[in-house]
C-alpha cells in the first residue's frame, strides 16, 4: 500500500511538472502575440478596453520591387524570403523600446510609445531601429536570388493613436487613428533604402537632438495633401552594445540564416 502511495505521489509529481511546463509555453506564445500587459489581462478573464495614447511613433516598410520578385519565385521561396528577413528584424527589434504590431505580405510594422509610455523616447527609439532596419537590409542575402539587391523603403510618424484588442477567436493587437493612416502614406511615398520620416517626428527628433535629417520638401500625399517632409540621415544614439551585437553575429563561423548575416558601419 505505501508503494503505490509513494507511485501515486511521484505520478502526480510529474503530470502536475509537465502542466506547468506546457502552461509556461502557452503564456510565452501568448506574450509573443500580444503585449504583456494586454496578455496578463485576458489571461485573468477581463476584457481589454480600448485606450487613447496622445504621443506614440509608427514605422512602416516595405519591399521595393516585391511584386515582380514574387513573381520570379515559388511561393515557396518567397514565405522562406520573408521569414529569414523578418526574422532577422525581430531580433534586431530586442534591441529597443518598442512592440512589432504585425507583417501583412512584405509590408512591416512597428510602434513606440505604447503599451508603456515613454515621453518622448518613442520617436528616438523608431528613428535608430529603422537606420539599423536598413542597414540590415541592404547587406541581406536572398538565397534563391542571390544577385537581387534587397531594396527596403521606410516611413516613420508621430501623433496619437487608440489601441484595442479585435475579436473573439484569434484576437489582434491593432491600432487605429489617422497617425497610422499618415506612417503608411510616409513609407508609400519615401523611397528605397531612405528612412522618410514628417514633420512631427523630425520636430521631437531635433528637440531630443543627435540625428542628422535632410530637408525633403512638400510631397502631394494622398488624402493628405501637401506634407513638409525629410530623410533620416544618421543618429549619434544608436546604443553600442547593439553595433556589437550585431557584427558579432555577422562573424560567428557557425551556419547561420543569411537573415542574420548583416554589417553594421562603425559610427
Amino acid at each position: 500500500m505505501e508503494q503505490y502511495a509513494n507511485n501515486l505521489e511521484k505520478l502526480v509529481e510529474e503530470r502536475t511538472a509537465a502542466f506547468l511546463e506546457e502552461k509556461k509555453k502557452a503564456e510565452t506564445l501568448l506574450y509573443e502575440v500580444l503585449p504583456k500587459s494586454v496578455a496578463d489581462q485576458l489571461k485573468h478573464g477581463n476584457s481589454v478596453k480600448p485606450e487613447a495614447y496622445e504621443s506614440v511613433t509608427i514605422f512602416f516598410s516595405d519591399i521595393v520591387g516585391f511584386t515582380s520578385m514574387s513573381a520570379q519565385s515559388t511561393p515557396m521561396q518567397v514565405v522562406t524570403f520573408l521569414n529569414d528577413l523578418y526574422t532577422c528584424f525581430d531580433e534586431i527589434l530586442y534591441n529597443f523600446d518598442v512592440y512589432k504590431v504585425e507583417t501583412i505580405g512584405d509590408a512591416y510594422m512597428v510602434v513606440s510609445g505604447l503599451p508603456i509610455r515613454n515621453g518622448d523616447c518613442h520617436a528616438k527609439e523608431i528613428a535608430n531601429m529603422s537606420l539599423v532596419l536598413i542597414d540590415a537590409s541592404s547587406n541581406f542575402k536572398i538565397k534563391h536570388l542571390p544577385d537581387r539587391k534587397l531594396m527596403l523603403r521606410v516611413g516613420i510618424h508621430t501623433g496619437s493613436c487608440v489601441s484595442g484588442v479585435v475579436g473573439l477567436k484569434m484576437p489582434r493587437y491593432c491600432l487605429f487613428g489617422d497617425t497610422v493612416n499618415t506612417a503608411s502614406r510616409m513609407e508609400s511615398n519615401g523611397e528605397a533604402l531612405k528612412v522618410h520620416v514628417s514633420q512631427s517626428t523630425c520636430d521631437i527628433l531635433d528637440t531630443l537632438g543627435g540625428f542628422k535629417t535632410e530637408y525633403r520638401g512638400e510631397i502631394e500625399m494622398k488624402g493628405k495633401g501637401l506634407q513638409t517632409t525629410y530623410w533620416l540621415i544618421s543618429s549619434e544614439t544608436k546604443p553600442k552594445s547593439m553595433q556589437k551585437t550585431l557584427r558579432k553575429t555577422s562573424r560567428q563561423g557557425k551556419e547561420i540564416p543569411p537573415a542574420k548575416v548583416i554589417d553594421v558601419q562603425e559610427v
